[in-house]
């Protein structure tokens, strides 16, 4: 498998390669995974680092990308010596080594597309470069319809198959209460999880709806997880609600878990270029009611309401309407509580691995020879528009 983003980055995308691969490692299969790296970094034993990544504006956000020819001989090298069956590369329109692997690579080549974008100048830029190279692909999988929209937009009539991102449903059902975390009729406690300078992660939208909440919940605690200034994120509010919000830095998987377990809700208040919503899947697991804004990817995740009440996306009233409403309701969270749990195991890790492991039978069959590097200087003709 090949990751466009620096591997020692907290990211989605990473997350869901490293959960793959460990899951197909334990069921007995060779497993390497290619990804940025800084040299320092502490990095499972299945991963090869490629290089150091470099930040990027990208998606709304900032990724760290590799790029270019002397990382487009490393990849087919990298290639050659694996005598890989398959080879699954991850968000090949982000120009890092993903995209890399996909021009240099022949034979079974799995393509996942992680991204919800709008029509991108520089992909449109790189489209007629790129086409010959996706059509190499033996399989193309989405992780949402917002996905597979993304891939319609940029290659037209292409299409892919839906395997969303998968979850240990497990490690979050069971995850420890902690009772720090954990609320009570006079002080419930939200939770937030997420990069606090990401404006498309929405937590300027949830702290302007706190004053609100807490004239209807004067009690009321929010939760911040994630990496980011605090000091930055609670400029413009009152003391108030800085008196109400605890920022917790980045957490370890296992507190995450337990911090989803114990708290009476958590709130998804994101604003928009998010193509599946993996956050609210271990939400879900982990039995937190969820209150997510309203964008297509949510929506479906969260099966149109039924698993997860839903906001006007950008509107801090309508946040916090809901909020209240859902806080002073036991019957409806527990309700949520137990339609997110049973929407929960759709993507649980065995039931998504099967289908993934399908995609890769179905592509070696058809392409029975291994992967290799069809030729050393293919990627770098690309990158220079010779090929």
């Amino acid at each position: 498998m090949v990751s466009p983003y620096a591997f020692n980055v907290p990211g989605g995308v990473q997350f869901h390669v490293r959960d793959l691969a460990e899951h197909l490692l334990s069921q007995g299969h060779d497993v390497r995974v290619l990804a940025p790296a800084d040299e320092d970094a502490d990095l499972p034993d299945y991963v090869d680092p490629a290089g150091r990544a470099v930040p990027v504006p990208y998606n709304g956000s900032v990724a760290r990308l590799l790029f270019g020819p002397v990382t487009a001989a490393r990849v087919g090298r990298w290639i050659d010596r694996g005598g890989f069956d398959v080879l699954h590369v991850h968000e090949p329109f982000a120009p890092s080594v993903s995209m890399l692997a996909m021009m240099a690579a022949d034979g079974a080549v799995v393509g996942t597309f992680h991204s919800s974008t709008m029509r991108s100048r520089v992909l449109l830029t790189l489209m007629p470069l790129l086409e010959a190279q996706l059509e190499k692909l033996s399989g193309r999988i989405a992780v949402s319809p917002e996905a597979l929209r993304t891939i319609h937009r940029h290659e037209g009539a292409a299409d892919a198959l839906i395997i969303p991102n998968g979850v240990y449903v497990d490690r979050f059902a069971g995850a420890p209460l902690v009772p720090r975390w954990r609320g009570s009729d006079d002080r419930p406690t939200i939770a937030f999880l997420g990069r606090l300078e990401e404006p498309r992660k929405g937590l300027s939208v949830l702290l302007e709806a706190m004053p609100r909440l807490l004239d209807a919940r004067p009690g009321l605690r929010l939760l911040v997880a994630g990496p980011g200034d605090p000091g930055e994120a609670l400029r413009h509010t009152t003391t108030r609600v800085r008196a109400a919000t605890e920022f917790l830095g980045m957490v370890s998987e296992p507190d995450k878990a337990s911090l989803l377990r114990s708290v009476d809700a958590y709130v998804a208040p994101n604003t928009g270029a998010e193509s599946f919503g993996i956050i609210l899947v271990e939400a879900m697991s982990a039995g937190a009611p969820v209150v997510a804004s309203d964008l297509p990817s949510f929506t479906d995740v969260l099966a149109d309401g039924a698993a997860g009440a839903m906001f006007r996306t950008g509107d801090p009233d309508a946040l916090a309407g809901t909020v209240v409403r859902l806080l002073g309701d036991p019957g409806e969270r527990a309700a949520l509580s137990a339609g997110g749990a049973l929407r929960a195991r759709d993507f649980d890790w065995p039931r998504v691995s099967a289908d993934l492991m399908d995609v890769y039978e179905t592509c070696r069959a058809a392409r029975p020879g291994g992967v290799r590097a069809a030729s050393t200087g293919r990627a770098k003709r690309v990158l220079r528009g010779r090929d």
